[in-house]
């Protein structure tokens, strides 16, 4: 325990020193430049599933001194904050140093902890990118973050990446006071269903694009065409498949521990919901599973039959170059200088050697057509 509180006391800045009630948070000191960009998106506490509506309430510091006052809890919303900034909130709201120091940092793999009274909870967000037509080095999926912390007071979001955003989902659920006013485990159970919904969407957009792919592979091919030629295309759907798996697989325990134990900062009617969730991720994560398998066997496929082309390639080859060898032979014995050889002063004998070759080609010709080497 000695050990948690000299880490805590590490990133926690000394606020008995501060002059003010703002000086300790870096990022919301007063006297910041107002115009400065901010790691904050929306800050604000609800009650009673409704917003309140105070423009007094700036910062995560004054967010939080009105839920103490007055009950409810705070909503903070973060875009890839920087140490400094993210200091003040951790000390704030008592974050334990290495949930802080991965949300700082992400590349997280998702996850559920527990420190002390609050919940860590990181999300992988997926979005499809929409390509006109997929090539070899098409990005079919792009990740990003969203970490969580929950309390009995307060839900902090951290965001990393272009895409995720939570603005209209935050809209959403002040359009729903009831789900709302059950506290930070509905905003968490409302992150958890965003972001698998988001899961179910992209699924669907790369099942588009295997179709694609498994088409062109069994196809006939066109004239002029090659077998092989979509190895590439195959195996950079199958790297996107891949992390879209590193997303979803780890995030089914943490919600089935969601769904499934009791847990002190999870209202139990909300403990209902993250069953459905819990079931849409198994979905999905069987259609992953399925995506790659399928992927496998289509790359397989592919490979096999560009050997098969490969095969019929030289076969081909082979066989001119058999009936080649005819003429070669005899053009080469008749070609040695010696006076004595058979036919070589008859009258009938030239025209007799070109019949004869001709008929030796035309018959293994047929021969190899015969048993589809040609």
């Amino acid at each position: 325990m000695s050990m948690i509180r000299d880490l805590r006391e590490a990133v926690r800045p000394t606020l008995r020193k501060s002059s003010g009630p703002y000086s300790a948070y870096g990022a919301y000191d007063t006297t910041r430049d107002p115009s400065a960009s901010s790691a904050v998106v929306d800050c604000a506490v609800y009650r009673d599933g409704e917003r309140v509506k105070d423009e007094a309430c700036l910062n995560p510091h004054e967010a939080m001194l009105r839920v103490r006052e007055g009950g409810g809890f705070a909503w903070i919303g973060l875009h890839e904050p920087t140490e400094e900034e993210f200091s003040g909130i951790a000390a704030e709201f008592g974050l334990h140093p290495l949930a802080v120091e991965d949300a700082v940092h992400a590349h997280q793999r998702p996850k559920l902890e527990r420190y002390d009274d609050t919940l860590f909870t990181v999300f992988k967000t997926i979005h499809y990118v929409e390509h006109a037509e997929l090539t070899a080095t098409s990005e079919v999926v792009e990740a990003g973050e969203v970490m969580c912390f929950t309390g009995p007071d307060f839900v902090i979001t951290v965001r990393h990446g272009g895409q995720g955003s939570l603005r209209n989902l935050r809209h959403r659920l002040q359009e729903d006071p009831e789900l709302l006013a059950k506290g930070p485990s509905a905003v968490l159970h409302a992150i958890a269903d965003h972001v698998v919904d988001g899961y179910i969407a992209v699924a669907d957009a790369v099942q588009v694009d295997i179709d694609e792919i498994e088409i062109d592979v069994f196809s006939a091919p066109s004239k002029g065409s090659t077998r092989g030629t979509d190895t590439g295309r195959i195996y950079q759907l199958k790297r996107e498949v891949l992390e879209f798996k590193r997303a979803v697989t780890p995030l089914l325990r943490p919600m089935q521990l969601l769904s499934e134990r009791p847990m002190r900062l999870v209202d139990p009617e909300v403990q209902k919901y993250f069953r459905d969730v819990a079931d849409h991720l198994a979905r999905v994560q069987e259609q992953v599973i399925g995506f790659d398998e399928l992927l496998n066997s289509i790359l397989q496929a592919n490979l096999a039959q560009a050997t098969v082309a490969q095969n019929e390639d030289m076969r081909k080859i082979t066989s001119w170059a058999a009936i080649i060898a005819v003429p070669t032979a005899v053009c080469g014995i008749y070609g040695m200088n010696f006076d004595h050889m058979p036919e070589l002063h008859w009258r009938y004998g030239y025209p007799m050697v070109l019949v004869g070759i001709v008929g030796i080609c035309l018959t293994i010709h047929r021969t190899l057509k015969r048993n589809g080497w040609l």
